[in-house]
């Protein structure tokens, strides 16, 4: 049997911490490489790669703190301190922090359902309260979304009770332009759709061809006819604003003239 001296006691004592600190680091990376390994799958669409890295990441985070947990209980009972009553005293005070920060608690539950229902992520254009824009940044207690004028709203995330997001489904663009009276609706039909031939897959983003409705509507300054085309999610204002381009050029070239307001001055004599 070998008895150790107090020296080599203190000095093993002293060298554990540094051991379990090595064994705790080599779980995380191990588990860590697995994790990542597996979100290096081929997945037939881009939206599940990012529900998984999203998901992977928070997994990695938890499993992170509960190893660190796990490596400060082991120091402390090496140590000889009494972990169990320090166990004890922090399931108290756990339950007097829960109270405090109840509305914590809340975001944290509400950012772990948004990301296992795959409500929206990083990239999306989604509306939450009337404000829209782009998701730039997802975590557990806020969601950040930036809009087009570069305001960004930053909202807790038990607070979102609705959200529209766009990237779910394909967009339309829909664009309506007036012309006068005096023109034919025929031959404005006509030149609507040979325009809508010609250029029906050569705007980035469309989906499918171009549809002329005809009249949708009849206003005191001029007959209303609508143009749609389905779009990629989110795509459909870019494309609204080339298919109006499209539409000018085409009416300008049949000498077809957009209505627009004008003043008449009348002299009283």
């Amino acid at each position: 049997m070998v008895i150790l001296d107090k020296y080599t006691l203190d000095i093993i004592q002293l060298i554990n911490p540094i051991v379990y600190i090595l064994i705790g680091f080599i779980i995380y990376k191990i588990i860590k490489n697995i994790i990542i390994k597996s979100e290096n799958k081929n997945y037939k669409k881009r939206h599940h790669q990012k529900r998984v890295k999203t998901i992977n990441s928070l997994i990695i985070n938890i499993i992170r703190y509960i190893i660190i947990i796990f490596i400060i209980i082991a120091i402390l009972a090496n140590f000889g301190i009494n972990v169990k009553s320090i166990i004890a005293g922090l399931g108290i005070t756990a339950a007097i922090i829960g109270l405090a920060f109840q509305d914590i608690a809340k975001d944290l539950l509400a950012g772990i359902s948004i990301i296992m229902e795959d409500q929206y992520e990083i990239g999306d254009t989604v509306e939450i309260n009337d404000f829209m824009g782009e998701v730039v940044a997802l975590g557990l207690r806020t969601t950040r979304i930036k809009n087009y004028k570069g305001q960004t709203l930053i909202i807790a995330n038990h607070t979102i009770t609705q959200v529209i997001n766009y990237n779910l489904s394909n967009s339309v663009a829909i664009v309506d332009v007036s012309v006068d009276y005096s023109y034919d609706s025929d031959k404005v039909e006509k030149v609507l759709n040979k325009m809508a031939e010609d250029i029906s897959g050569k705007i980035p983003k469309t989906k499918g061809n171009i549809i002329v409705q005809g009249i949708n509507e009849l206003e005191a300054s001029g007959v209303i006819y609508r143009v749609i085309v389905e779009t990629a999610s989110a795509e459909h204002l870019a494309v609204q604003r080339s298919l109006r381009k499209e539409i000018k050029k085409a009416l300008d070239k049949a000498n077809i003239k957009i209505p627009y307001q004008q003043i008449e001055v009348h002299n009283g004599k």
